[in-house]
């Protein structure tokens, strides 16, 4: 079943001689379970597609839905809230710690203080990231950082995670374990979009699709396929 479905997407940058045609006539479904991967080198419309898939910004033309309602319907609001989009960035407040600025987030959205200290704790486990509670957002690393963020999405109990460059600076040994995190979360269930610009990034994708002028290239429905394998422990590091 396909819980985030894209139809005929077209969005444009700029006028004139400046204009830019980032998508053109994309379509995608993303089935519940299921991690898929969209590959593109800079500049190729990535992080508009998941921006438009997480509902934070509209196509110019197209639809987007989530599990048969629209992103930009009547309903926005509460559809919007089932997809946890990933972001780095702290707010102002970057001096508090983790477990703080987490809790703002629950406590922005509605969540009683109670279940929202009890919702943080259990992401940041889920994402093997409790050490990180009483740190800083400046005093993680590159992979901490990517934990933390999937941590404060998961928080919100989303059906749908999207992360964009989620391998993006860190090392390699925390690439492997952040894509294997992605996997799963994928295999307990929730529907996963991500995106790279190194084909490494694919590791452990149902899918991976290509993005290069507009164009979504590659299997835009689920189907059964070989998920793409994840590098093995103890195995010899590759180049970026």
């Amino acid at each position: 079943m396909s819980v985030l479905e894209l139809d005929g997407v077209n969005k444009t940058y700029g006028r004139g001689s400046s204009r830019r045609v980032v998508l053109e006539d994309v379509s995608l479904r993303v089935g519940e379970g299921e991690l898929v991967a969209i590959w593109g080198l800079r500049r190729s419309g990535r992080s508009t597609l998941l921006r438009i898939a997480a509902g934070l910004e509209r196509p110019d033309a197209g639809t987007v839905r989530f599990e048969g309602r629209g992103m930009h319907g009547r309903d926005s609001d509460e559809v919007r809230r089932q997809i946890g989009y990933c972001r780095r960035s702290f707010g102002p407040s970057d001096g508090r710690a983790v477990l703080d600025q987490l809790m703002l987030s629950q406590l922005a959205r509605g969540v009683n203080p109670a279940h929202a200290i009890v919702r943080v704790r259990s992401a940041l486990a889920r994402v093997q990231a409790g050490r990180c509670a009483e740190l800083r957002p400046s005093e993680l690393s590159g992979g901490e950082a990517v934990r933390v963020m999937v941590a404060r999405a998961l928080a919100a109990q989303p059906h749908v995670l999207v992360v964009d460059e989620p391998t993006l600076g860190v090392d390699l040994i925390d690439r492997d374990q952040i894509l294997a995190l992605l996997r799963s979360l994928a295999d307990d269930g929730l529907a996963v979009l991500t995106s790279t610009d190194k084909t490494a990034g694919l590791a452990g994708a149902d899918r991976a699709l290509s993005l290069s002028e507009g164009e979504l290239r590659g299997s835009s429905e689920p189907e059964l396929a070989a998920v793409v394998p994840l590098r093995r422990a103890g195995a010899g590091r590759e180049g970026p």
